[in-house]
């Protein structure tokens, strides 16, 4: 019997087969890491879904932030509807780590909302690793690499109940107890229990169903899956097993041991400080980790308390902290989605965990230990790592070096569609022949993409284009993402024609309208003008029949002439495969959403005339904050806005619409602003 069950209505086509071939090979034949090089539209998802069907093994695809991963996690999703497809990502809606400037004396305490479905998916993800199921694919972010709880402290804590079994009920409630669940008996939230009679309800962490164990005395009569709604019956078992409510679990011993740790490091700490005349940092220091110690002792927590994991973990100064790939199995199989990005992400964490975390050592906030509560070194990372598959449009050297040259093309999209015509124009005059070019388009209802190397450069040409009767806007790092969002939604539908933009690479455009893209400057060498980066580009323009990019320059550049001949090699391919199998392009068709909720228009440029979008009566906008009407609501109906918004905020959470809830997020801060008395309290999430 497979152990996954692929399920679509699909059949690999084009150069689909050959590379589901290709990968399945090296796998099977132990290649430490391999590229799949595929272009823009041609089905990577699907063809990694084969592979992993194939394979059959506990597999993890790692994305380079949420959105996108959430995007693979429900395409995943309806690929193996009957598996264990999970999703790992930070949980947090809104995450302000601690931090401290010298040079202003300003500390910056830690402030944060966690997202409860969120971390009821990380736990299912780690359950269903720990259940020994071989069919389990984890859908993760670079959250994978930080810090979490000894697996082997988690599976400890598994509680196993059979039918027929002798079991104190008062034993059980302990043993849940000791997992961290909760007893409650007047309501059930996730992470509770509720006890009635002979009968025990448990909210599992990870799931949305209730467990309902029932007895006969002190003998386990049945065990039910309970639908929460109905409470109708979904299922019924012989054997169960009742994993932890929360990654991070210890023992009472555990924990004495810790604080003992904790007090002989503190100690040592403070005769430094105070050795070395810094009277102020050994007060400090002693205060704060004094109080976590007694708030450890009484209530087993603290707030930071993962600056202590190392003694919990116990784990020695410098080693690496346990995190998601100690879950999976050694021969797990491991897919990086566009790995040019998500590469130098992984290999970033660390610095930048540990240059926040170097002021708060030297200067008595935290005790050393709070340094080994950190993401994974990249040479760390490779180590826990077993077989990769890099996954990009551009690979970069890195991925090729590690592939040793077993590099897996992708070429042939299943629309017919080939990559866009590349000319190369002086840039001379370039501004008036892209307008030319631009004119063209928008008289048979085609956009335009236009990148320029400065925001001044892009506000300047988008100011041009106005002028001259054009609907353009432009796009910087200063547009938040939900600017960024209603943007793009306005292209699509013609609101504007044009979108200038620095680097619209990062934007992750999916814009089939697009048959244009200009590049101008293209000969001024540098990250926004290399290979990648201009075969990212260009890229945009590939899910149009009329597809085409312009380079302004005046000499081909060594990344020009690399792109060019990439994108000619592309061509060349496709053009063959279309003859031989008499395909006849076709353009992508996809629906353009609105925008589910009020989102800020485009900032106006030079020429100050962009369209502005109105902004639904049902919600505040962040920008409304200071508006007279929120200023003069009565405390009530502040407070009353302040709910709605935060309720909103978590549904579009539980949809896993990040974008979305991070503009009602940002609303919630603004209007909590107005109203401090609903800030919660410390240590406590918004959410």
């Amino acid at each position: 019997m497979a152990v996954f069950s692929l399920s679509s209505s699909f059949q690999p086509t084009g150069d689909q087969p050959q590379a589901i071939r290709q990968l399945v090979e090296g796998v099977e034949q132990g290649a430490p890491a391999q590229v799949l090089l595929g272009v823009t539209g041609s089905g990577k998802t699907f063809t990694m879904a084969n592979v992993i069907a194939q394979i059959g093994r506990p597999t993890l695809i790692l994305s380079h932030n949420k959105t996108l991963a959430a995007q693979l996690y429900r395409e995943m999703k309806s690929f193996f509807p009957h598996n264990a497809v999970e999703y790992y990502v930070s949980y947090y809606d809104y995450y302000q780590p601690e931090a401290y400037i010298p040079s202003t004396d300003t500390y910056i305490e830690k402030d944060l909302a966690i997202n409860d479905e969120i971390d009821k998916l990380r736990l299912a993800a780690t359950s269903a690793l720990l259940s020994g199921r071989r069919d389990v694919i984890v859908v993760c972010s670079v959250s994978c690499i930080y810090g979490m709880g000894n697996p082997a402290a988690f599976y400890e804590s598994v509680i196993t109940v059979r039918v027929g079994q002798e079991l104190d009920r008062n034993v059980l409630l302990r043993k849940l107890m000791d997992s961290l669940y909760v007893r409650n008996d007047l309501s059930l939230n996730r992470g509770e229990v509720r006890v009635k009679g002979d009968t025990l309800d448990i909210a599992l962490a990870y799931s949305d169903n209730l467990l309902r164990i029932t007895y006969w005395g002190d003998e386990i009569e049945s065990i039910e899956e309970i639908d929460p709604e109905t409470m109708q019956r979904i299922s019924q078992f012989d054997e169960y097993h009742i994993y932890p409510a929360n990654l991070f679990m210890t023992t009472k011993e555990t924990q004495e041991r810790a604080v003992r740790q904790i007090e002989d490091d503190l100690a040592i700490e403070v005769n430094r400080f105070e050795e070395e005349g810094k009277t102020l940092e050994a007060k400090r220091l002693q205060e704060r980790v004094t109080y976590d110690v007694e708030m450890i002792r009484e209530l087993g927590h603290c707030s930071g308390i993962e600056n202590y994991s190392r003694y919990f973990d116990g784990r020695e100064a410098g080693t690496r902290p346990f995190c998601l790939l100690d879950f999976f199995p050694k021969d797990f199989l491991m897919f990086i989605d566009e790995s040019h990005v998500s590469v130098p992400q992984i290999s970033g964490m660390y610095g930048g965990d540990r240059a926040r975390k170097i002021n708060l050592v030297q200067y008595g906030f935290r005790l050393p230990a709070a340094m080994d509560n950190r993401p994974l070194k990249f040479d760390e990372f490779q180590q826990l790592t077993n077989q990769i598959i890099y996954v990009s449009a551009t690979p970069a050297d890195y991925e090729l070096a590690e592939a040793e040259g077993v590099v897996v093309e992708q070429l042939i999209r299943p629309t017919g569609l080939l990559d866009p015509i590349v000319e190369v124009r002086p840039r001379e005059h370039e501004a008036d022949d892209l307008l030319e070019e631009i004119v063209k388009r928008v008289d048979v209802n085609e956009r335009v993409l236009v990148t320029t190397l400065s925001k001044r450069q892009a506000e300047e040409f988008s100011a041009y284009l106005i002028r001259s009767g054009i609907n353009a806007c432009y796009i910087h790092h200063e547009v938040d993402t939900m600017e960024r969002v209603q943007i793009m939604d306005s292209l699509r539908k013609g609101e504007y024609d044009v979108l200038v933009g620095v680097n619209l690479l990062r934007e992750g455009l999916d814009l089939p309208e697009v048959s244009l893209v200009g590049i101008l400057d293209a000969d001024q060498e540098g990250f926004l003008r290399s290979k990648t980066s201009l075969t990212q580009t260009i890229g945009r323009a590939a899910r149009h029949v009329h597809g085409k990019a312009i380079f302004y320059a005046d000499k081909i550049t060594k990344s020009m002439a690399a792109c060019i001949e990439e994108t000619n090699h592309r061509r060349e391919v496709q053009l063959r495969y279309n003859e031989e199998h008499g395909i006849t392009p076709q353009a992508v068709k996809k629906d353009s959403a609105p925008m589910p909720m009020g989102s800020a228009a485009a900032k106006p440029t030079a020429a100050d005339n962009h369209k502005i979008v109105n902004y639904p009566s049902s919600i505040i906008n962040s920008e409304m904050a200071a508006d007279p009407i929120v200023e003069n609501m009565t405390p009530q109906q502040l407070r009353k806005t302040i709910e709605n918004t935060r309720r909103l905020m978590q549904e579009a959470a539980k949809r896993l619409d990040f974008l979305e809830a991070a503009q009602y997020r940002d609303e919630l801060l603004r209007l909590m602003e107005l109203d401090p008395s609903s800030r919660p309290p410390e240590g406590e999430s918004p959410s």
